[in-house]
Order: structure tokens, then sequence, then C-alpha cells
């Protein structure tokens, strides 16, 4: 790496404390700096970040993956700069790391009002395209504040803040839902939407289920295949026969060649790739341990975690594929009860974790006794309840006590994160079939005004999917549309993206009004 100082166009000298004009090359790279706004032009786009000065040296990602090549860097690197004067590339794949120098940031104050105006200058094209279809009577996505309090999102914000300006802390957002949620893709569009905004900012996956294992749906972006005979038992059964965690499945096996193996599918833009392995997870006895395989001849041993029942692994390098097995610790083999995996990367960054199962409603996760042990895993800083249509699908809805269901489920999780954001999403527009006949739900009205009751009870959210998508009969438009699946329900997987786009594009709304009155 290359780096060189030069003056700015008044012709101070880069060592004034007032000026901050920097050039590192990676290969074929640039790094430039002026008044503290870094950029880094990357195949024709700049990536903006900004550093606070500081007695601390702390990373600020400027860049995140390179291509690699004959283009300069690593195909997975992290380029930071550190306000002790040095700018560090990490290669993730093998940690290997360059040292340059850069000059001195300013204060605080100056740089996020610098930063601002070149972030509110390119804000606005970052929202999604809507294309205009038939079955939306708007394209506008808004999330509602029945209470009127539109300052509910100020602290969750505040700390997306410092991970995006100053690349410091871990943002977390949990996602939970139904079979909305479980395919993943909802999620994932909204997951990858933010992760391609702030190009700066690391990703962790979080949670992860080997779901092929349960003999149900896996969702797209990450691979799961197993081996061995495995039990299942899901939040959705009358009386689930194992205890349940945050994932809402619990597999179990003593088949003594069972495994399971994870595979992130990972593109040029996107990766997760993690150092940290958490098997969610134990046997009763002791009896049986899990092990985290990497090649064919690396196995590694977990450290048990008694307080969580989870064994935690810590890898050496990054990767983004592992298989899991199992070692006995006596003649006997007894079961092994796994709830999922967390991965992480340890380094700062977005986590956004979902959580979904096919057909179940608020009263099946209140069924999950572990929950509060793995959310401990994740303690959300903002919490996206899409539950409700598997509640609302019944002639006997019962809005009272779906709302208490409702508060004793974010009693739970407030329990362990107090301080969570909470943001409400309305049911789709939905049919029941009858024989072969399909009659509109309207019980999706009395659920948009049970989640309106609920907003204003918490004083937070609603991004309201049954108005903007049409109200009432609205889903047979979206089937016309081809966004919609037959049985007028579920979404097609483009619909899913498209509601991805318009969840991104109501939070992203929200971020905008709040860095308007916040600088």
């Amino acid at each position: 790496m290359n780096y060189h100082e030069k003056p700015n166009s008044n012709g101070k000298s880069c060592k004034d404390e007032n000026c901050v004009t920097v050039s590192a090359t990676y290969g074929e790279k640039t790094l430039t700096g002026f008044r503290t706004l870094l950029e880094l032009n990357y195949d024709g786009n700049t990536v903006q970040r900004h550093c606070e000065q500081s007695e601390e040296s702390v990373a600020i990602p400027l860049l995140w993956r390179g291509r690699g090549g004959s283009a300069g860097l690593p195909r997975r690197s992290y380029l930071t700069a550190r306000n002790d004067g040095r700018a560090l590339i990490y290669n993730l794949s093998n940690l290997k790391n360059t040292f340059t120098t850069f000059s001195t940031c300013l204060t605080k104050i100056v740089v996020q009002t610098v930063f601002f105006l070149a972030f509110s200058a390119m804000a606005q094209p970052k929202l999604k395209d809507i294309p205009p279809l038939s079955c939306m009577p708007t394209t506008g996505s808004t999330i509602t504040y029945p209470g009127g309090d539109t300052t509910a999102y100020y602290a969750f914000f505040k700390k997306l803040d410092k991970l995006i300006f100053e690349g410091k802390g871990n943002v977390t957002i949990l996602h939970i839902g139904g079979s909305h949620i479980q395919a993943g893709t909802l999620s994932h569009q909204h997951r990858t939407n933010l992760l391609e905004s702030f190009p700066g900012i690391i990703s962790n996956r979080g949670l992860l289920f080997p779901f092929s294992a349960a003999k149900t749906n896996n969702p797209y972006n990450y691979r799961t295949t197993y081996t061995g005979e495995w039990e299942v038992s899901k939040n959705t059964n009358p009386a689930p026969p194992f205890a349940l965690g945050l994932s809402g499945i619990t597999i179990a096996t003593k088949d003594t060649l069972a495994s399971i193996e994870i595979q992130m599918r990972n593109t040029e833009n996107l990766f997760f790739d993690f150092r940290t392995v958490y098997v969610l997870g134990h046997c009763d006895s002791g009896w049986v341990s899990p092990l985290i395989q990497l090649n064919d001849s690396v196995y590694l041993l977990g450290i048990f975690d008694s307080a969580r029942l989870a064994y935690r692994f810590d890898l050496e390098n990054y990767v983004d594929a592992f298989r899991l097995s199992f070692a006995k610790n006596d003649s006997l083999w007894e079961p092994f009860y796994l709830r999922g995996f967390w991965v992480e990367n340890q380094l700062s960054g977005l986590t956004y974790a979902d959580v979904g199962v096919n057909g179940a409603s608020v009263p099946s996760y209140l069924k999950c006794s572990y929950l509060e042990n793995d959310l401990s895993f994740v303690k959300p800083d903002l919490c996206i309840f899409s539950i409700g249509i598997n509640d609302a699908s019944g002639s006997n809805f019962d809005t009272v006590q779906f709302q208490r269901n409702y508060k004793e489920l974010i009693q739970r999780i407030k329990s362990v994160a107090p301080d969570c954001a909470i943001l409400f999403t309305t049911n789709n527009d939905s049919y029941i079939k009858s024989r072969r006949t399909y009659h509109n739900n309207a019980n999706g009205l009395l659920a948009q005004k049970a989640f309106y009751s609920l907003a204003k009870h918490y004083k937070t959210g609603v991004w309201d999917l049954f108005s903007f998508m049409g109200g009432l009969t609205s889903m047979k438009k979206w089937e016309h549309d081809s966004m919609a699946q037959k049985d007028k329900v579920h979404f097609t997987p483009q619909g899913y993206k498209l509601l991805g786009d318009l969840l991104y594009n109501a939070f992203w709304g929200e971020y905008l009004k709040y860095l308007g009155l916040n600088f």
C-alpha cells in the first residue's frame, strides 16, 4: 500500500488541524480524503466514511469486500482507517493485514456536519424503485404512528448512526413471523437492501436453522443438508415433544452417524463469513458432544455453556461453511437436542436475524421455553413483528386475546432486551378456502385494528401492509399481477422481494426524517 499527502485547494498543509487530505493506494485502488470525508473509489463506486478525533484507536470501515485478482484488493477484504494514524486492510480469508498511515481526523461535530451533507445528497436515490402495478393503489410505503409519537425509533437510529458514521458497535434487527418469514425472501431482501445502502458495514448472519433436517423448506440464502435420523418438534404442534427455543423448532437425534452441514450462499457483493459458531443445543446427560468439522481432517470441540445450553466454537479463520457431527463421551448414546446455530464474525456491523415457522401464531412462540435463553445471543435493538396471519385465519378470531398474547410475548422479549424498539406489520389480505371456493377473510380488517391498538399502547409504529396493498379482496389483484400465489395467502418470490423493498423504503424514510431533525 502506498500513501502520500498533498495540500488542499487553499494551499493549507494537511498537518493543519483544520485540514485532512490523504491518499492511500493498494494495487489500483485509491483512498482519498478531504476534511475528514474519506472516499474510496472502487470499480467506479465511491464509498464515503468519516472518522472522529479520539485518544483511542478505533477502526472505521471504509470498504467492504474487494473482488481480488489484478485489481488489487483480496476478494474478501475490509479496509479501515484508524485514528491512531494508520490505515489497515484485512484479508478476512486468512487474517493477513497491511498497514499504512493517514492524517488526523477532525472533531466529531465537524465530522457529522460534513458527512451529513454528502450522506443527504446521495440518500434519496437509495430508495428502491417500485414498479407501477395495478394491485397497489399507491407505491408509497410508510410507517404510521397511532399514538402520535414519531420518536419511537430515535434511540435505535442513534445506535445505527454510531455504526454508519463511526464504524462502532453492533446493531441487531430481529424479524419474527410465520411462513412469510420462514421462506426468507422478504426478510433477506430487506437485509440485502440495508447492507447495500451502507457498503462500509460488515454483516453478521446471526441465527441459522437446518430446516432440511426438520423436513421443511429452507431459506435460499443459505444451504443445509443432513444425514442420519432426526425427530422434529415445532411450536405449531399442540404439545411439542421437545423444549423449544427462539427458532420455534427443535430437532433431536440419537443416530451415531447424524450430521448437519451449513453453507452460506455468498455473492461477490454480499457475504456472511463468520469466525464464531454457537451450537444451540445439549444432551441431558452430557454423554454426547457436538463437533465442528471444517475440512476432512480438522474437528473442533466446543466449550459448553451450561447456563445458556450452548456450545461455543472459536475458529482460527473466517469461514462460510461447517459440518456438525457428534462424539460420545460414554458407552451410552443419548439424544442431542438442537435448537439452531448462532454465527458471528466479532466485528462491528449489522445483524438481521429472521425467525419464522410455517403456520406459527403468537401462542406458538409462547410455547418456546428457551425463548429468553436464545434471545440472550441476539439482544435485538429492533424487533419487527410479522405474526398474525395464522391467528386471524379462523372464524373465531378474538382480537382481545390476540393483543393479550402479543403483550405477553413482548414482555418476554423485553425481559432480555428492555430497550428494544418495536415495529408491527399488519396482516396481508387473504382468502380462506372452503371446499372448492375461496372466501375473503374479513379478519384482516380486525387484525389491522388490533395492530394499531398495540402500536398505540407501546407508542411505536405500524407498517400497514394491509392498507397499501389495497385492503379487503386486494389479494386477488396481487395474484393477477403474479405477486401472490393461488392459495391467496402467500406471495410469489417476486412478491416477497417487492414487500422487502417496500419495507426498506418505509424504514429508510423514517431514518431520513430522523437525520433531518438531528443534524
